[in-house]
This record gives structure tokens, sequence and C-alpha cells, in this order.
């Protein structure tokens, strides 16, 4: 996966994962290899358990109630997981920049790639631009990667249900 300058494609996944946890090694290997992440390593138990514990503290990222705190929180992710910018170009796919060191196991490699991905996401796109949807019952998380960075739902269904929601209570209140 080429990280873009928004981090788009690496906030994109950390939110596919933590929505839907993935609960096999298999299952992790195969939904990183959907999101075109080339895995240089068998994928094992022990990366299943790290990127639960990356998805933690990633979600605590998501949930921070303010800039700094949420700052705070990324800069924690990234002094822990990120090592100096490198070039690579280790599968023949072109040159592109890695921010942890070679040879990693693939709970580190997301562990990194979510940190970067995420800052240069919120950096690039504002620091409001990563949230859970607006509907109480929902806790789907979502990237805001809309042109005027204002979306609340994760998905066009929640938006209508919160409109009908809305619809109904000003008809009953007048």
């Amino acid at each position: 996966m080429h990280l873009n300058p928004y981090g788009e494609d690496a906030v994109n996944l950390a939110a596919a994962l933590a929505n839907r946890r993935p609960e096999t090694a298999a299952e992790l290997a195969e939904r990183c290899r959907a999101a075109g992440l080339m895995l240089e390593h068998p994928v094992t138990a022990r990366d299943l358990d790290r990127v639960h514990a990356v998805l933690e503290a990633w979600e605590k990222v998501v949930d921070a109630t303010d800039e700094h705190e949420r700052a705070e929180l990324v800069n924690r992710m990234l002094a822990d997981s990120t090592a100096y910018p490198r070039l690579t170009d280790h599968a023949r796919s072109g040159w592109h920049l890695h921010y942890r060191d070679d040879r990693q196991t693939l709970g580190s490699v997301l562990f990194a790639l979510i940190a970067v991905g995420t800052a240069l996401h919120l950096a690039g796109r504002g620091m409001h631009r990563l949230r859970r949807c607006a509907v109480t019952e929902c806790t789907v998380i979502f990237a805001d990667t809309s042109r005027t960075g204002r979306q609340r739902y994760c998905s066009q269904r929640c938006a209508n249900r919160d409109a009908v929601r809305r619809h109904r209570a000003s008809r009953t209140a007048g």
C-alpha cells in the first residue's frame, strides 16, 4: 500500500478493521491483502493480538474530545510505532516511503501504517475529520474524506434514518 498525502487508505483500513475486528490471523491477512497491503511474512496470532491492541489505542484517538488530546494520542502512537522515513522499492512496485524498519511483522507494519496514516489524514484534512457516526445507536467509525469536511454519518442509511427521526420529532412537537 502506498501512503497517499492524506492518509486516506491507511485510515480507511483502520476504520474497517476497528468496525469489524478480524477474528483470525487468516482473516486479518485476507483483509489486508484486499486493501492492497503486500504481506512480506506469514501472519500469526501474535500479529492479530498486536493489531487488536493497536486498534484499541486508535479508538481512543477517534473518541478524543478535543484536538490537543487527539494530537497527543496520535503522537504517542507515532513515537511507539515509527522509525525515520525511508524510500523503498521492496516489492518492485515503485518507490515509496515507509515509516518503519524493514522486515517487520504485520502487527508492527499496521501499527506504523495506522499511526502515520492517521497523522497525515488529520493534519491534511482537519483534526475533526475522524469520528463515529452521529446516529446515537450507531458506533461505526469513519474518516471524513468529503470535499466539505462536514460528514456526520457513516452511511446514507444512517443519514436517512436520522432525517426521518428529526422529521417525525418536528411533526409531534408542532
